[in-house]
């Protein structure tokens, strides 16, 4: 066996392991740049039907909290009310504690994208409608925008000696979401744009699916695509690492 067939025979484990774990598997893709429009035309997306949301992050100008595998994220979301997420990447889920695995909003899914994958760990909460905002805008403290249980997922695994009140506003990010239901797909379809205050977007496809699905539906989605002439093969971005980058340069710009 040589060596590279032991490398894809270790993370083919591990995947597996994984998948195994977890509550959901999210299959993505990133549209490449000038395909946006013959996508969308593709799959017949309508902007008109399409969600608003903002997204804000929170983190520290250098992105400590990045760097420690935390994400800490708020939504306005149009027709609903606001919600927040605290999530930790990577995580093996045998190592999580079993009365967070056993709450209704504790989520660990694995993010599949062509050439690499991702395990994650989320703890969510809804809000009233204006808390977000209020928050961002720095008219109601930040912790106030998280649960109890959230506040304490993010002091277990936040670098030492931040809170979440002493974290940066990264965002907004103007979002527009549209649920799609494909009929020789037979499953959602979600399309997300991302629209950076640069000009610059991140067009991202997506369908959730079972752990034991997640083959079959990989490659039925896959068919489903490539069909419609959207290639699979175009540079892969992640919506939150897009962001986070862009914010932290511009906040460290006006420190300077």
């Amino acid at each position: 066996m040589t060596a590279a067939t032991r490398l894809i025979s270790d993370q083919l484990v591990e995947v597996l392991e994984l998948v195994r774990e977890s509550d959901s598997i999210e299959l993505k893709m990133t549209v490449p740049d000038h395909a946006y429009r013959s996508a969308g035309a593709a799959l017949g997306v309508d902007p008109l039907q399409a969600q608003i949301r903002q997204v804000f992050f929170f983190d520290t100008p250098d992105l400590r909290l990045d760097a420690a595998g935390v994400v800490v994220r708020a939504r306005r979301v149009q027709g609903r009310g606001d919600d927040s997420v605290v999530k930790l990447r990577p995580v093996k889920p045998s190592d999580l504690p079993s009365d967070l695995r056993r709450s209704p909003e504790f989520v660990v899914e694995v993010d599949a994208m062509p050439g690499g994958y991702v395990c994650s760990a989320s703890l969510k909460h809804r809000l009233a409608s204006t808390d977000v905002g209020a928050a961002a805008a720095g008219q109601k403290p930040l912790h106030k925008v998280f649960s109890k249980a959230q506040r304490a997922f993010f002091a277990a695994h936040a670098p030492d000696g931040l809170a979440l009140d002493d974290l940066a506003v990264l965002g907004p990010i103007f979002v527009l979401k549209l649920v799609l239901r494909p009929e020789p797909l037979n499953r959602k379809l979600v399309v997300e744009m991302w629209m950076y205050p640069d000009g610059s977007r991140v067009v991202e496809l997506s369908t959730k699916c079972r752990p034991g699905e997640a083959m079959a539906v990989g490659l039925e989605g896959r068919q489903f695509l490539e069909a419609r002439g959207i290639s699979l093969s175009g540079r892969q971005q992640t919506k939150t690492r897009t962001a986070l980058k862009f914010f932290s340069k511009e906040l460290q710009a006006l420190q300077v």
